[in-house]
């Protein structure tokens, strides 16, 4: 069986940190959506390590690391990833596999993303402008550019063919945008040859021989369920499937052979960009969250927007997932507070209801509360669940009463020893 790690809300849940402290009972771990706009922070050592497409158990010795085929892989900051690696004396070429079905981020793909960003004005939708959306866009085009084509001959060829289309499809935007192109192909083609030198695999035979042979298997999901493509806040949301289905497709793994399906989510919500968030502060208590939880994206640093637990999404990205457990994230981030809140219904177009509806803009949502007592306790150096403060393990209760699964893993601090099993 196979295992997936899911963020369940707009993403920077924490992932990589659950990745990490999980990898020791794993064989392989599978990365299976989304591109370099991820960052996976990992803290451990001292040490602060963001990864964008790396696998987040690259750190531990005996497990394998792979890029699945749903994963769009820029080789200039895969390059610097690997850069950024080469200290800790990682073996890459047994430790890290490439799926050749795994599509390739063009520089042209950047600069159709920046392009496509600046013609939409005030109506953006925050992208990252890693060139994630028009290479995606072109995986199903059916003209994308695959790993594994850098293996032919001919590559660069298609190469050429593909940037002089998105050149031609720059002029539709009417926009100005300054680039090198001859210096932005010369470093790609600098970080192919850098790419070239791991191992590529047919990753959905490897997994399924793996799986025959009893090797434990964790999938890492990148971005949250809420900017799933499908089931997200639609349009401001990403350009893959962040749900467990997408580790199916973006794997190869078949949907019998999905197992335990780890949900994690923030004591509180977060969100990074444009979209709705009807639980967003614009208080003190929103600015205490971004202070003390040190809220910047772990690739953009962008400031991150701060509300309340939002239990009306959570139970839908539970439901859509078929999530078997869950991983609070930063309770330690709430101590202090007097008053916790978390939103239990919407008022929707007038009337009260407890799912989360086609539209959740501002103008068609308010949000209905529950409140509790907060904690003074500093969490941070707590080793055990029966020393967390009672206010938080009524709080944890009261999330799991509502969705109906178990709070299995706690998080206090940033660092892979600051985490609590139940």
């Amino acid at each position: 069986m196979v295992d997936l790690l899911l963020g369940l809300q707009w993403g920077d849940e924490g992932k990589g940190k659950i990745v990490d402290v999980l990898t020791k009972n794993y064989d392989i771990i599978a990365r299976f959506q989304g591109g370099p706009n991820a960052g996976h922070t990992l803290i451990f050592d001292g040490n602060k390590h963001v990864l964008h497409t790396i696998p987040s158990g690259i750190f531990h010795d005996k497990a394998i690391n792979i890029v699945g085929n749903g994963v769009v892989i820029d080789p200039v900051i895969f390059q610097k990833e690997l850069e950024n690696l080469a200290p800790y004396n990682i073996d890459f070429k047994s430790k890290l596999f490439i799926s050749r079905k795994a599509h390739l981020i063009l520089p042209t793909h950047r600069l159709l993303d920046a392009a496509s960003e600046t013609s939409k004005g005030k109506a953006k939708i925050g992208s990252t402008l890693k060139g994630i959306g028009p290479t995606y866009m072109d995986k199903t085009g059916r003209n994308g550019m695959r790993v594994g084509d850098l293996e032919l001959e001919d590559w660069k060829d298609k190469y050429k063919a593909l940037t002089e289309k998105h050149l031609k499809m720059l002029n539709y935007f009417e926009v100005d945008i300054q680039f090198d192109l001859e210096e932005l192909e010369k470093q790609f083609c600098k970080a192919v040859d850098v790419l070239k030198q791991l191992t590529f695999i047919d990753s959905e035979e490897y997994l399924f021989n793996a799986m025959k042979n009893n090797k434990t298997i964790l999938a890492e999901g990148a971005q949250g369920s809420l900017l799933d493509i499908d089931f997200g806040t639609y349009p401001f949301v990403t350009s893959s499937n962040t749900t467990a289905a997408g580790a199916c497709t973006g794997l190869g793994v078949a949907p019998n052979k999905i197992g335990e399906v780890y949900g994690i989510f923030k004591a509180y919500t977060t969100r990074v960009g444009s979209g709705p968030f009807p639980t967003e502060l614009f208080d003190k208590d929103g600015e205490a969250m971004a202070k003390v939880g040190h809220e910047f994206g772990a690739t953009t640093g962008r400031p991150r927007r701060c509300g309340w637990l939002d239990l009306v999404a959570l139970k839908y990205a539970v439901q859509i997932n078929g999530v078997t457990q869950l991983n609070m994230m930063k309770g330690d981030v709430l101590s202090g507070f007097d008053t916790l809140k978390v939103c239990t219904s919407y008022t929707y177009q007038g009337k009260e209801i407890s799912h989360l509806p086609y539209n959740i803009e501002p103008e068609n949502v308010s949000v209905n509360y529950t409140e509790f007592k907060g904690w003074d306790e500093d969490l941070t150096g707590m080793e055990t669940a029966d020393q967390l403060p009672k206010n938080l393990i009524d709080y944890i209760n009261f999330i799991e009463k509502e969705v109906q699964v178990p709070v299995k893993i706690v998080s206090v601090g940033p660092d892979r020893k600051q985490t609590i099993f139940r």
